[in-house]
């Protein structure tokens, strides 16, 4: 779970989890990960809450959370969330830092959820006229108030619809000087579970789409390495 400072995220947490973490309005609420079980449908997932983004954040900070940050590039799906209580420009322009963001950690090949929070402070007008406005700015927008708890069954029918399709695929392949930006493009575009070194050969276990899944196949093969499909 990632998003702007204050947009709500660890309400949301509790909402999903039934946790109690702190949740007020002072900079930085969050500043270590925590990571809960939830169920939906009898799927189990781990939900993570993340720091809040910041605008022009120091570079001495950034480096600081930076570790805290990259908890969002193990993830299968990130749930962005935003305060779409607040105006377009505004609402638009922290979004706009949050791919951003998501984009400098590595992150940007992972599934979003765009979790249009607060909407408990909007008429139905407002949020119907709030999604309209943003659909095509941000991927998978979906309307909810964690305070309130409503539409929450419609979130997590998305995050179920998002991941049914995901493969699990494990690959081996020689290390070279062409290997390692592909091992970089499969950061980008997959979810890399884990990578290991041994026998001068890269041990990568990583969840994708089918299609990508098939792409990486056909690349593996021209690296003379292995490819399995390890989950359906």
């Amino acid at each position: 779970m990632a998003g702007y400072t204050h947009a709500g995220k660890s309400t949301l947490f509790n909402a999903l989890t039934e946790e109690h973490v702190p949740v007020n309005n002072t900079l930085f609420t969050t500043l270590t990960t925590t990571t809960r079980l939830i169920e939906i449908e009898e799927r189990k997932f781990l939900l993570t809450d993340t720091v809040g983004f910041i605008d022009r954040l120091p570079t001495t900070l950034m480096e600081g959370f930076r570790s805290t940050l990259e908890e969002t590039i193990y993830s299968d799906l990130i749930l962005l969330v935003v305060d779409a209580s607040e105006q377009l420009d505004i609402a638009e322009k922290k979004l706009s830092i949050c791919l951003e963001t998501i984009e400098h950690i590595g992150a940007s090949g992972i599934p979003i959820i765009t979790v249009l929070n607060k909407t408990d402070l909007m008429s139905e007008a407002e949020i119907e006229q709030k999604i309209n406005q943003l659909k095509g700015k941000t991927p998978n927008p979906v309307a909810v108030s964690a305070v309130q708890r409503t539409n929450l069954d419609k979130l997590e029918s998305e995050i179920l619809e998002i991941l049914k399709g995901y493969v699990q695929s494990k690959l081996i392949i020689p290390l070279s000087d062409k290997a390692m930006p592909f091992v970089s493009w499969l950061f980008r575009n997959t979810n890399v579970k884990s990578i290991d070194y041994a026998e001068n050969c890269a041990h990568i276990v990583f969840e994708s789409k089918p299609e990508i899944a098939e792409k990486v196949r056909r690349k593996v093969e021209d690296f003379k390495g292995k490819f399995e499909k390890t989950m359906a």
